[in-house]
């Protein structure tokens, strides 16, 4: 079954980006020249996906909703769902039920940053025909730091370790996973953990005893941060400074994507544009209008 619906998970303490989150969301803070999570809302899109649920907290949640609106002048539908606090991230499953519907979801962390040649198409064969769970995975220098996965010589999962000390392996996961319609009811079986939070690699782990997690490689020339601390921070938005100075380029613009992917017309992006003010984002669009 085709996904057609997806979640940002946008909630959180930022407590690694203190003092920078002691008066906003992580998610709110600049990648470059746009908020932070500009950069995974892209990402669904890209994917197809058009029907999205916002988690957040009490505070930044109205934020968000200043910001995005309804979604309908992107071609979008979004929804807000409070998380009253940090429970672990598949509380997303049990506070967003009545959004997942029994249907296939899937989630993105507001925190990450993806950028790719042909990243839609790895994107939208993951979401073409949904069976169990999926995750991406991407080489790192330092695995400890990540919930990681030991594969066979043929890439077939074998084991999931969460920041192993002693690692076998150096492919993390990222912030982007894709789960079936029972997601809900095995997240809501789950138990907390010593932190006192639901944990994603025990959801993952469902699956894999049941032979039903898959794994997609994000290779070499993908871009993945996640952007928890200062210097990762920092490392994205010099990334997105390069390439679109370099290339006359913008990186996870939602008009120029929802137009790209035909949610929109021209004339819708044209009325987006207008109503932006002036500066360089707006100047940009303005000449996507004019092509």
């Amino acid at each position: 079954m085709k996904i057609k619906k997806g979640i940002i998970l946008a909630g959180g303490t930022g407590s690694r980006l203190y003092p920078l989150t002691i008066a906003t969301n992580k998610q709110l803070l600049p990648i470059y020249d746009k908020p932070a999570i500009y950069y995974p809302l892209a990402t669904l899109m890209l994917a197809g996906i058009q029907d999205i649920l916002f988690i957040s907290t009490p505070r930044d949640l109205p934020i968000l909703q200043i910001l995005f609106g309804d979604g309908s002048s992107l071609g979008m539908n979004f929804s807000y769902q409070v998380q009253h606090k940090p429970g672990g991230l598949p509380e997303a499953f049990i506070v967003g039920e009545k959004f997942i519907n029994t249907e296939p979801v899937a989630m993105i962390l507001g925190d990450n940053f993806f950028h790719a040649h042909g990243l839609p198409e790895i994107l939208s064969r993951a979401v073409q025909s949904c069976t169990g769970a999926g995750i991406f995975t991407h080489r790192v220098e330092d695995p400890s730091q990540y919930g990681v996965v030991v594969v066979d010589k043929n890439d077939t999962i074998l084991e999931i370790e969460e920041k192993p000390k002693n690692f076998k392996s150096n492919l993390a996961i990222t912030g982007l996973y894709y789960f079936d319609e029972t997601v809900c009811e095995r997240a809501k079986k789950l138990f907390p953990s010593e932190r006192n939070e639901l944990e994603i690699v025990d959801l993952l782990k469902s699956y894999l005893l049941e032979d039903k997690l898959s794994m997609s490689l994000l290779g070499r020339g993908t871009v993945w941060f996640d952007v928890g601390t200062p210097r990762a921070l920092l490392d994205a938005s010099n990334y997105v400074q390069v390439v679109q100075d370099r290339q006359g380029i913008a990186i996870a613009s939602p008009e120029e994507v929802a137009w790209r992917m035909n949610f929109i017309s021209k004339d819708p992006l044209e009325k987006l544009v207008n109503g932006l003010p002036k500066g360089r984002y707006k100047q940009y669009l303005h000449g996507l209008v004019e092509l």
